[in-house]
């Protein structure tokens, strides 16, 4: 299945994303984790775009898309929601289904509460929190604020897919070509001609300047469309007590909260092997199964 490469202005900044299975009706937004790009989205749009529309954005200040002027402004999560908001109107997106993948799943979670985006609530058919929940355990935000706030730098690319290989080792299994895409597509060469990871490494103000901004049960409690948390079975950033915790809060309280452990991941699941796939793919279906 073949994919497009795009560019749209939303809130005045250059964003870039695929967009797969185009001209299916029922949408889905694939929406990548927090020092990634859109490209981690390959294999489940890939998965999806025999029936569905699936638009994967690079984040501002990530992949293809434009760096902010304004860090201290404009990275964080109510700036995010509001570039979705445009995307959602710029792309003529009525109401789409929301997969994301860590910050994806938080981005999704204060779209769907409309609090920061009052037009989107309505507009999100869905949620999949993949490895993503309203609390975060804080030693799990630090080791990740520190690898990404200093991304490394290397001669090779192939010294990158390994420093890949290594961080992101609790994605779980990939195959040797879906390491050396993840690199491949992560990747921008310095001016020295070295390699770094492909991002904003200022994205990393968030946690200074907005340091409460993962604490979401205010946008959690106001949900109220189907919820598939995702959880790493070995993730250290969310923890057992906080995926217990959904069931019994927000949507949780009207059975609309389910909570899948993948084995063999940690922090976060790569939704690139068949299980995975699978059970985002029959979520969907059951909040739309009028999909022809």
């Amino acid at each position: 299945m073949h994919f497009s490469s795009n560019y749209v202005t939303c809130a005045g900044r250059e964003i870039h994303f695929t967009e797969w299975g185009a001209g299916h009706g029922p949408t889905v937004i694939a929406w990548h984790g927090l020092a990634r790009t859109g490209r981690d989205m390959d294999e489940l749009a890939a998965s999806l775009a025999d029936r569905y529309r699936v638009i994967c954005p690079d984040t501002l200040g990530r992949g293809y898309s434009q760096w902010s002027p304004d860090p201290g402004t404009e990275y964080q999560l109510e700036f995010y929601a509001r570039l979705a908001a445009d995307l959602f109107d710029r792309l003529g997106i009525a109401q789409a289904h929301w997969v994301g993948t860590s910050m994806g799943g938080a981005i999704g979670t204060v779209c769907a509460s409309g609090l920061f985006q009052p037009a989107l609530k309505d507009r999100i058919r869905s949620l999949v929190l993949n490895d993503n929940a309203p609390r975060l355990a804080a030693a799990a935000v630090d080791r990740i604020r520190n690898y990404a706030g200093n991304p490394p730098a290397f001669a090779s690319m192939a010294e990158l897919e390994g420093f890949f290989r290594q961080v992101y080792k609790p994605y779980g299994w990939l195959s040797d070509a879906q390491w050396r895409r993840l690199a491949e597509t992560s990747a921008r060469r310095l001016p020295d001609g070295r390699v770094t990871p492909h991002y904003d490494p200022a994205m990393v103000r968030q946690f200074i300047d907005h340091p409460d901004d993962y604490a979401l049960w205010e946008h959690y409690d106001r949900i109220r469309v189907p919820v598939l948390l995702l959880r790493g079975a070995d993730s250290d950033l969310v923890l057992p007590d906080a995926a217990a915790e959904m069931l019994v809060r927000g949507p949780g309280t009207l059975g609309l909260t389910r909570v899948v452990e993948i084995p063999g991941c940690g922090h976060a699941p790569a939704l690139n092997v068949p299980q995975q796939l699978d059970l985002v793919r029959s979520f969907i279906e059951q909040a739309e199964p009028t999909v022809a």
